[in-house]
């Protein structure tokens, strides 16, 4: 195999399953908000993106004002922009129905991607687009019965918070990557690093403002080991792997592969997802969660298959474009 073609799937991968943690803390942040994790997150990913730009030999030839500037609009994108959305979409819409939307990421993703890219011919992606179809329909199949809406607030303020969350993600997607092709010189970690300490700067900004609207619980909670101490040890843990990783994996995935082929392997993280949930909830999966999840694979396997036959199998590999 390609040996381009195998990192980029690889990192593909890794993105998904480190996107896939986010699942995770709801259960593990106790008493603290959501706005709380997200603040020491991004303040442990920024002094990792500063140890990476002060490590880095030459990197001042990287860090033009216009590097800098599209670098801070990508982190508000797809970092802080997002997650607003995507916390506003839980809370009016209730955690289950938000996640169902953002399964659409992958499939708008695709689609758009290889109409820009026209990486395969339409018919090639019906069958792994079907069966990622039917894995996301599977999976979120109990989201709308009526214990599925018992935790829903507002539809009216969710579902269109839910659906601007994945607009965001697709556009910091294809911006990321139209990004990264025009600067073939920059190193993945420098434009990772960048993203990163932007995405502090944009959360530190807002802070004042969460602050004045009760959304952080750190000032009343107290910032001392002894109250924080855990929020403080999974925030710097998932901004390392989740964050700093999920970062890093995907732009070495988005200078390896086309867009609709990215996009089909970053739907594997609604099966990490689902596997992560299963493990925090300790239970079983029922017949139709496993189905989903299988189904899943199966598409991701085939999407793969298709790619690296029609495309790399030949020397051609696609690089990210416009």
């Amino acid at each position: 195999m390609d040996r381009s073609f195998y990192i980029g799937v690889s990192a593909a991968l890794f993105a998904a399953f480190a996107f896939s943690l986010n699942f995770i803390v709801p259960f593990i942040i106790g008493d603290y908000s959501t706005f709380d994790f997200a603040l020491i997150r991004h303040l442990v990913s920024a002094l990792v993106g500063l140890f990476i730009l002060f490590s880095e030999k030459h990197v001042a030839r990287h860090l033009t004002l216009r590097n800098v500037l599209q670098a801070l609009w990508l982190a508000f994108v797809g970092y802080v922009g997002y997650f607003l959305t995507v916390t506003g979409a839980a809370i009016f819409a209730g955690p289950v129905i938000a996640p169902a939307f953002l399964g659409l990421v992958p499939i708008v993703l695709m689609v758009i991607g290889n109409q820009r890219q026209g990486s395969l011919p339409w018919r090639s992606l019906v069958a792994p687009l079907a069966l990622v179809l039917i894995g996301l329909v599977l999976v979120n199949g109990t989201v709308f019965t009526a214990e599925g809406l018992n935790s829903v607030g507002s539809l009216w303020v969710g579902v269109p918070l839910a659906l601007a969350a994945v607009g965001l993600w697709v556009w910091f997607a294809l911006a990321n990557q139209a990004a990264l092709a025009a600067r073939p010189e920059m190193p993945s970690g420098v434009w990772s690093a960048l993203i990163l300490v932007g995405g502090c700067v944009l959360m530190l900004a807002f802070y004042p403002v969460g602050a004045a609207m009760d959304l952080f619980k750190l000032p009343a909670l107290g910032f001392s080991w002894t109250a924080a101490g855990s929020l403080y040890l999974w925030g710097a843990s998932l901004a390392l792997l989740a964050t700093v990783g999920g970062v890093w994996a995907w732009n070495i995935a988005s200078r390896s592969l086309p867009v609709a082929l990215a996009a089909q392997l970053i739907v594997s993280e609604t099966a990490f997802g689902v596997i992560g949930g299963l493990v925090v909830h300790a239970r079983w999966p029922t017949p139709i969660e496993v189905a989903g999840v299988v189904v899943l694979i199966a598409g991701v396997v085939l999407s793969v298959r298709i790619f690296y036959g029609r495309q790399f199998a030949s020397g051609k590999t696609l690089l990210a474009q416009q």
